[in-house]
């Protein structure tokens, strides 16, 4: 590797370096402890200098050197990790600068000459390179050393590296940290001492900040049961948000297929960077804070002060700028934040240098001052970019300004001229009302109490629109809160709830989205909409809505809607109550994006087929109750039972537990909040009732004390007719319970919890993650290792580590790529053993570090035909069960079941009697298109073979019958096994030879299996002749007796060949002889022949019989498959 030319004093150095070329202007030197020899004492003190010091030496033990002969001074220019790496350098500067160099007159120009042509070579290197750092030679000595110790892929790619201290129980080892896009690494070497660690990210448990009396602070990282802790980073906590970022992305990308969204900047995994997973986070943070759709990037940020006229004066805070939304964050602690739609914008003005402030005018005669903006002018020419309009929009911006009906709220205009743009084609068939106002109209000249109190939060909430703005660019403040917390009112309830969701945003840039997809969804079969029509009926069967048709069918039509849209969601349970809730106040196409921003933004993962989201805020929730409940804790050590009682407050968003008319109060919060709302409140629940709950003495008693306590939630200003509410408990229950009224929860929710902050709740959401996916990933294992551990004799902690290789490998192949077949065929929706499965390049590179006879090579013939063997149901893909009874039959298995293995092998479908190294080089370079070429993908490029959420109609009496037939199936016995033709037996002793083939006794085992073979043939003889009423022709005599002496001539070449290939090669011959005959003499063996005859050699039956000791062996695959596949 070329480096950036750098002063060297020689002076002291000449101990640590040994030069082994040199010439007028370059040196080659050597490190001492490096090559041969070691360097003693000597070498074992510069190892640990290397390692410990951050200096160019430690990068590699091969540098070149540039000096002139009237100089001093040293520059260094190269280096390498390799004796043949650095002499590629040395001949180079041979051939190309040192005739040059002779033309100079002086040794300045020589010398900057040679700095020169290397600062270009390294110039060159850059521009094909991938890497973006702040210091790019730095970092290339860093990938250097990260490749040398580590050994691991050369497409792995380096994001980022530290110094800190890595501790080995009490003693810290002085080391580098390096993070890459799959691994994390570790290295140190102290006094002889090399420590190297090496976990891949999709192994982690837990990643955490800790600190304790011996370490202030740390990062903890558990994985495979150890724990492992790095402390003495300079910057912890920017390593520790790198470390989860990359954490997080290895495990969507791997185990969380269903919430991974393609970003550009992630898509490929080779090119991801420190500052790609900066700007990544960044923008999730930003999407999440302002409500914002997935595909809106974070471009730009500026600081300012925003004039916010209700409070008549100007607010600090942080200009955000995506595609298409310019927004803004208060950071003086008032809360107050601002969402402008691009679209929305009719203005940008420069108002005043002086101030260097610009205005921006939106539709509704509003407009927002940033002043103090550092750099305004192209602030606002961007904006102005983005928009679409000129820079001088005087005129036609106060047209366009008066143009507009401002006592209309903007929300509801894109409402109507979405909906009515929707509906155009299709009227009858969505409903353009909330099913409240149809089931539920508001009687103007009602004035009970309840009504009052619903016109006086009306006028509270027109009174904050004429402040702060209604619609799209309102301003989200504190007082917005309070009303929240206060209680919508019921006419406002749909237009907030899109407002603050941002789900009107997404209906306002899809116009027509939502009616083409009912057009295509309805009227199809499928599972989704079968689960769909079996819970229309189960969604508030108390409510009159949805006792009618009215209901029912708009309530079919947004979930298969939505399904359509999903299909990796496609429909599970509770989205039917969450929708049937928006419904009643929400139009039918605003229902739809509602659900779409709970769905896919706001609860993220939960409606998926493991509910992952809602476990990881269980999670959460367990964590808060730790930290604010302490009394609670102490009495219930074990937390588990809220993470089962709250499921469902977390599903519904409370709407299952509470009366409706109370549940919609906890729906408002949530729109406004997030989940912290649904934290809050789960908090305030369990403190309502800790008294009860310490007294309880089983888990049955405290799921009775909250049932009666949420059957007591009242909403005492809801104006809902009782026909609406749900029906009251009785009164004995009521004696029992105090009512209490959902607006004061939710007020001392907020009041004791409302200190729990977003971001720590999106922290936590992080590190419970790894866990919880982990956790499902080793109940997974558990459920497959249960089912194949009745199949096999292997005991249950050989099956363990079997299905760590066996992942492994899966993963292995999906590292470097985002288009692996492995990758696509990963469903966690299949049943346990099809979750993970290996195409053949994978089985083979695992298989050969497994089987126990090493006669199976990674690019081995054989190694097919044992894939094609055990592939059940010849899809070209193996699973666990599959592999595990494989090995099972070469390790446990007795001689008999060990040879019909082999013997199975030389039928087929696992032999084939033409184009052995055709075949093998066919499927080694199909093997990745097979499983995916060979079957007709679904949109998603999944290939699923177990019935499917959201696609086509499941045949249930399929699975049955191929079920059945699996229970019914007999065992295969010797006398069921076909005849072994001459072709085939020929390949069997080949293979017989290649087992043997190494082994201390391989003479006497070679002449054994020739005399097996030549009495096999003579036996066939002598039974032709018996079978024969006459001598046969002359003609055909020759090929009777040829036909011996083609195989023995085929065993003993095959005796001579050390190689599988090569024995191919050398019996190629004998074997094209021997099918030439074939046609003048049929021969075959059957497996009680053979089997027969090896019997009577104990050398090979002893030979099959002996143990394999399997510890030793998944030992030495789990050391050698990284670097295997590192070496492929």
């Amino acid at each position: 590797m070329w480096l950036k030319p750098e002063e060297i004093l020689l002076k002291n150095a000449f101990k640590l370096w040994v030069t082994e070329k040199d010439n007028e202007y370059f040196v080659l030197q050597r490190r001492r402890g490096y090559g041969e020899g070691g360097g003693g004492l000597t070498g074992l003190l510069v190892g640990t200098l290397d390692t410990v010091l951050d200096s160019t030496s430690k990068v590699a033990p091969y540098r070149i050197l540039h000096y002139t002969p009237d100089s001093q001074v040293y520059w260094s220019i190269a280096c390498g990790v390799t004796r043949e790496e650095i002499i590629q350098h040395w001949d180079w500067l041979q051939q190309n600068i040192m005739r040059t160099l002779s033309v100079f007159d002086s040794s300045e120009d020589i010398t900057s000459f040679v700095q020169g042509k290397i600062r270009g070579l390294i110039a060159e290197e850059g521009k094909s390179s991938l890497v973006l750092e702040d210091d790019p030679e730095k970092f290339r000595e860093a990938l250097l050393r990260f490749e040398k110790w580590f050994e691991l892929p050369p497409q792995e790619k380096l994001v980022t590296y530290y110094s800190c201290s890595y501790w080995r129980g009490k003693v810290p080892c002085q080391g580098w940290l390096y993070l890459s896009t799959n691994f994390l690494c570790f290295y140190s070497y102290l006094l002889g001492s090399e420590v190297k660690l090496v976990i891949s990210w999709d192994e982690i448990w837990r990643l955490e900040k800790t600190s304790n009396v011996i370490l202030t602070e740390s990062i903890h990282v558990l994985a495979h049961g150890e724990d492992h802790y790095f402390s003495m980073l300079l910057h912890l906590s920017e390593t520790f948000v790198i470390m989860e970022q990359l954490a997080d992305y290895a495990i969507k990308r791997l185990f969380d297929k269903e919430a991974f969204q393609r970003v550009p900047a992630l898509s490929d995994p080779l090119q991801i960077t420190k500052r790609g997973l900066e700007a990544h986070t960044k923008s999730e943070q930003f999407q999440t804070f302002f409500r914002l759709p997935k595909e809106e990037n974070l471009l730009e940020v500026h600081e300012s002060y925003l004039w916010v006229p209700f409070s008549n004066h100007n607010t600090l805070g942080k200009i955000c700028l995506s595609e298409n939304y310019l927004c803004f964050a208060s950071q003086d602690g008032s809360q107050c934040h601002v969402v402008v739609p691009m679209r929305e914008v009719i203005s940008v003005e420069k108002t005043d240098s002086s101030s260097r402030a610009i205005m921006v005018c939106v539709r509704g005669k509003r407009a927002l001052r940033f002043s103090e903006v550092r750099d305004f002018q192209r602030l606002a020419n961007t904006v102005r970019s983005r928009c679409g309009i000129s820079a001088s929009p005087q005129h036609s911006g106060s047209s366009e300004v008066r143009s507009w009906n401002v006592k209309s709220p903007f929300s509801s205009r894109v409402v109507n001229q979405s909906s009515d743009a929707s509906c155009k084609d299709s009227s009858k068939a969505v409903s353009t009302e909330a099913l409240m106002t149809v089931f539920h109209p508001q009687d103007v000249e009602n004035l009970d109490p309840k009504m009052l109190k619903e016109k006086m939060k009306e006028q509270s909430w027109n009174i904050h629109f004429s402040e702060y703005g209604r619609g799209t660019s309102m301003f989200f403040t504190r007082k917005t809160r309070d009303l929240i917390v206060r209680g919508v009112p019921e006419s406002l309830r749909g237009e907030l709830w899109m407002l603050f969701s941002g789900a009107v945003n997404d209906m306002a840039t899809h116009p027509g989205y939502y009616t083409e997809l009912v057009e295509q969804s309805l009227g199809t079969s499928t599972l989704a909409t079968d689960e769909i029509e079996r819970d229309l009926h189960r969604s508030l069967p108390e409510h009159p809505a949805f006792q009618s048709d009215t209901g029912i069918s708009a309530l079919r039509r947004v979930l298969t809607a939505y399904a359509s849209r999903n299909p990796k969601i496609g429909y599970c349970q509770a989205m039917n109550i969450l929708t049937s809730v928006l419904l009643l106040y929400a139009k039918e196409e605003e229902a739809f994006w509602l659900l779409v921003a709970v769905c896919e933004r706001m609860l993220p993962d939960y409606f998926n087929r493991r509910i992952i989201g809602a476990l990881v805020d269980q999670a959460v929730f367990e964590d808060l109750i730790r930290e604010n409940l302490p009394q609670l804790v102490e009495h219930m050590t074990d937390l588990s039972f809220f993470s089962s009682v709250s499921l469902s407050w977390f599903l519904t968003l409370f709407i299952s537990v509470l009366p409706i008319e109370s549940a919609v109060n906890v729906v408002d919060c949530f729109f406004y909040d997030g989940i912290k709302a649904i934290l809050q409140l789960g908090l305030a629940v369990l403190d309502y009732n800790m008294e009860a709950l310490i007294v309880c003495n089983d888990d049955a008693e405290a799921v009775t004390v909250l049932n009666k306590f949420f059957d007591n939630v009242t909403n005492k200003d809801s104006p809902l007719p009782p026909t609406v509410q749900q029906a009251p408990v009785s009164n004995n229950d009521k004696a029992s319970h105090i009512s209490v009224d959902i607006c004061e929860l939710i007020r001392e929710a907020y009041e004791k919890y409302g200190h729990i902050r977003s971001e720590d709740v999106e922290s936590s959401r992080k590190r419970n993650k790894l866990y919880v996916i982990q956790t499902l990933e080793d109940t997974t294992k558990q459920n497959v290792i249960r089912v194949v551990s009745q199949e096999v004799r292997l005991n249950v902690s050989h099956l363990d580590e079997l299905y760590n290789l066996f992942k492994r490998q899966h993963f292995l192949c999906c590292y470097w790529t985002m288009n692996s077949p492995a990758l696509l065929h990963h469903d966690p929706s299949l049943a346990y053993l099809e979750q993970y499965q290996l195409g053949f390049q994978q089985f083979s590179v695992l298989f050969s570090l497994l089987e126990p006879w090493a006669f199976c090579t990674s690019k081995s013939t054989l190694s097919l035909w044992v894939f094609r063997l055990i592939d059940e149901n010849q899809d070209g893909l193996i699973n666990f069960k599959e592999f595990c009874c494989a090995l099972d039959t070469f390790y446990s298995g007795s001689f008999t079941n060990k040879l019909k293995f082999l013997f199975k092998l030389h039928l087929p479908p696992g032999y084939l009697p033409f184009g052995f190294y055709l075949e093998a080089r066919l499927w080694t370079v199909c093997s990745c298109l097979l499983s995916v070429s060979a079957f007709d993908l679904p949109e998603d490029g999944v290939i699923r073979k177990s019935p499917e959420r959201g696609r086509g109609k499941v045949d249930l009496q399929t699975y049955l019958k191929q079920w059945q037939n699996e229970i019914l199936r007999k065992e295969e016995t010797i006398k069921d096994l076909p005849r072994i033709n001459q072709s085939q037996f020929i390949q069997f002793s080949k293979t017989l030879y290649n087992i043997f083939h190494g082994d201390p006794e391989e003479e006497t085992l070679y002449r054994a299996v020739a005399h097996v073979t030549s009495l096999l043939l003579k036996m066939e003889e002598v039974g032709r002749r018996l079978q024969e009423p006459s001598s046969p022709p002359e003609a055909t005599k020759p090929a009777r007796t040829t036909t011996p002496a083609a195989v023995e001539e085929s065993s003993t070449t095959e005796e001579a060949s050390t190689t599988p290939e090569s024995s191919d090669t050398c019996s190629s011959h004998s074997n094209q002889e021997a099918v030439s005959n074939l046609t003048h003499t049929e021969w075959s063996f059957s497996f009680e022949q053979v089997l027969a005859s090896l019997l009577n050699e104990p050398t090979i039956v002893s030979f099959f019989e002996r143990p394999v000791d399997i510890q030793t062996k998944l030992g030495k695959a789990r050391a050698t498959q990284l670097k295997l596949t590192a070496s492929k």
